[in-house]
């Protein structure tokens, strides 16, 4: 009997006490290697239930001004992939329990050699692929070998998701679906609790994965209001610009900022708590 993942793990004991889940989105190498890895390793004692990982990637085009900044700003730090390899490998020598996803583009993993990165992502502990560029007509590249060694490949459905279409998305995709709530780039748009509500109501009437809501949750407020419409949120621009801004204001009291962006997160995961 092949061991339970880490991701359907955390669902499972998230439904099982009656609470949301609180899905971080940070960008590996931002704004440097170590700072970045610092922030990683204090997000789970901070309520984060699962750690998105973002891989940093010259066109990211599903994504906002704050998060492509994120990028580049690594890139120019020299982050690559295989480092963002070796940032979970240290993260897991103190931490084996929190599940870890990373997110990017094909173009990186293809150069990389899609064999050798499943390969060297399982090897270091990672859970789950959110790949934004690859449809459900391509999930013989990554998403079906990935399945295949008990990595979890998670997909987007957006509001434009039609009922016609929502089966493909589904069929292969694991450990829970990310349910895009605004239309446009991430961070862009405020998300409208009425029409993700019914959404994803469409969307549990077709599988029993969990859905992760995300894209434009920048507040508590926002966070608490937006998890009773499913099982877990995501927060990532908001995340990334708390870094950005916290760093530039305190280059050299790096401790400083990983303490702002923990009681940021702490305070995301009290007003999804307090609402359960």
């Amino acid at each position: 009997m092949s061991k339970i993942s880490r991701i359907k793990s955390t669902f499972e004991e998230l439904k099982k006490d009656n609470k949301k889940g609180l899905i971080t989105f940070i960008t590996a190498g931002d704004p440097n290697f170590d700072l970045s890895l610092e922030i990683l390793k204090k997000l789970p004692s901070s309520g984060a239930d699962i750690l998105e990982i973002g891989m940093p990637f010259t066109d990211p085009m599903a994504d906002g001004p704050s998060i492509q900044a994120s990028y580049l700003r690594a890139l120019k730090e020299g982050q690559t992939l295989n480092k963002t390899i070796k940032l979970v490998e240290i993260f897991r020598e103190s931490n084996k329990s929190t599940p870890i996803v990373l997110m990017g583009y094909y173009n990186p993993i293809y150069k990389y050699g899609v064999k050798k990165f499943l390969f060297d992502i399982k090897k270091v502990g990672i859970d789950g692929l959110i790949i934004v560029d690859l449809p459900p007509e391509a999930d013989e590249e990554v998403c079906i070998p990935s399945n295949k060694i008990g990595i979890d490949f998670i997909r987007l459905a957006t509001p434009t998701s039609s009922i016609t279409r929502l089966p493909a998305i589904i069929k292969n995709a694991s450990g829970f679906l990310y349910y895009v709530s605004v239309l446009g780039i991430t961070g862009s748009k405020t998300p409208e609790i009425n029409s993700i509500k019914k959404n994803v109501e469409i969307i549990k009437s077709f599988s029993e994965i969990p859905v992760a809501v995300g894209f434009g949750i920048k507040t508590p407020i926002q966070a608490a209001s937006i998890a009773q419409t499913s099982d877990a949120i995501v927060v990532g621009s908001a995340i990334i610009e708390k870094i950005y801004d916290t760093h530039k204001k305190n280059h050299s009291n790096e401790l400083f900022v990983v303490e702002e962006v923990s009681n940021f997160v702490e305070s995301l995961s009290n007003a999804i708590s307090s609402n359960n």
